[in-house]
């Protein structure tokens, strides 16, 4: 049976779609699962677990240090050595021993470091009326078609709700999760491409 490695993610909203499908699939993050299912999730450096053989690996790395939302924070990030170890870690993805390979991002300066993603995604092309401007690096795995287009819904100034936050406590780690409708067409269209 197929091993999906689910990178970087404590939601396991990924996981758990490629687990309805019957694809034997592991979320890993050095966080607890907030997704119901211990029993998938590996709680480990994930560097460690990229030594294991997979069948598919699709990561999240975390964009803290490498998205354009940040950019004026740059400068420091670069001086202190916090870009370089977040540039370093995504390479390690994209040079991980597996066939096929997704990276998702947003925006950010890998398009410049790295190469420009191969896919830019809406989570509004895959059913959720959010907006959220999603980089996919793909190796050897096909773009995602989008599954049901809807109209993204704004508030009084034009933002969602992805925009708007959900209150500085919980922001990044919310803004982090995968939309349902997002990891539905990952599971669907790529699960073909590891049997």
């Amino acid at each position: 049976m197929s091993k999906i490695l689910i990178a970087c993610e404590e939601s396991q909203a990924v996981t758990v779609e490629f687990r309805k499908l019957g694809y034997n699939a592991f979320s890993c993050d050095i966080q607890e699962c907030s997704g119901g299912f211990p029993e998938w999730h590996i709680k480990a450096d994930v560097i460690e677990v990229l030594k294991e053989k997979w069948d598919l690996i699709i990561a999240f790395p975390p964009c803290t240090h490498l998205a354009v939302s940040g950019a004026r924070h740059f400068e420091q990030k670069r001086k202190d050595g916090r870009q370089k170890q977040g540039i370093d870690f995504f390479m390690q993805f994209v040079n991980a021993d597996c066939d096929k390979i997704a990276i998702e991002n947003p925006v950010g300066i890998m398009s410049s470091i790295y190469r420009k993603p191969d896919q830019i995604i809406q989570p509004y092309y895959f059913g959720d009326t959010e907006r959220k401007t999603t980089c996919l690096w793909l190796k050897n795995l096909p773009a995602l078609i989008p599954t049901n287009i809807v109209e993204p819904v704004f508030s009084k100034g034009g933002l969602t709700k992805t925009h708007i936050g959900y209150g500085a406590k919980n922001n990044s780690k919310m803004r982090s999760k995968t939309f349902k409708g997002i990891a539905e067409a990952m599971a669907m269209q790529w699960s073909n491409y590891c049997l």
